[in-house]
């Protein structure tokens, strides 16, 4: 089965391509909802937390998140540590996903591919991009509440754009000039190519 890493920054447009993935049957695992959901049932990533911070940062209901931000912002050594626990476990579970999949290919969305190290359990990297003003612009949209200056702070914390094109092995131009079906189905083609 061939496992491709799908990656790109906020606003970028990975949910566009995801759901495409979707569309065509094309089973996709979301790493982002996944690793929530293991840090609230994983009994090794909560153990592990517990170590780091203390009992207080699980309540009745799961893991407390807030509390975990409020430790980790602006300590990139908590922030690494908490990665440390939290990625090998989604590793993990999406390995064991994949083993019970039909079909010849499966999808991982993280927009952190290469920053927590799933790239190295794909076969293929694919990234979405979308030229900076544009993404400002549709994560704006889709919070508004958000400001401007918090939407390009997050942006400037993610791996930037050109080192995701040059670590990546397929590009999707989201840009509103590029059409996205037409570069999904011919990505598709490039990886498996007609007998």
């Amino acid at each position: 089965m061939i496992k491709v890493g799908l990656t790109g920054g906020l606003g970028s447009g990975k949910t566009i391509v995801t759901s495409l993935f979707q569309v065509l049957n094309i089973p996709v695992y979301i790493a982002d909802e996944e690793s929530k959901k293991l840090t609230d049932s994983s009994s090794t990533i909560r153990q592990k937390l517990i170590r780091l911070f203390g009992e207080s940062i699980y309540t009745d209901q799961g893991l407390d998140r807030p509390l975990l931000a409020s430790h980790i912002f602006n300590d990139a050594k908590k922030l690494h540590q908490v990665n440390e626990i939290i990625h090998p476990e989604v590793n993990r579970h999406f390995l064991a996903w994949t083993k019970h999949l039909p079909g010849e290919i499966c999808v991982i969305e993280s927009a952190i591919l290469f920053e927590s190290g799933f790239n190295h359990i794909v076969d293929v990297s694919l990234m979405v991009y979308a030229p900076m003003p544009l993404r400002i612009e549709r994560a704006l949209e889709r919070d508004p509440a958000i400001a401007r200056k918090a939407v390009i702070q997050r942006i400037n914390s993610q791996m930037s754009d050109e080192e995701k094109k040059d670590l990546s092995d397929f590009l999707i131009i989201n840009d509103n000039r590029h059409a996205i079906i037409p570069q999904v189905h011919s990505f598709l083609k490039s990886i498996f190519p007609a007998d």
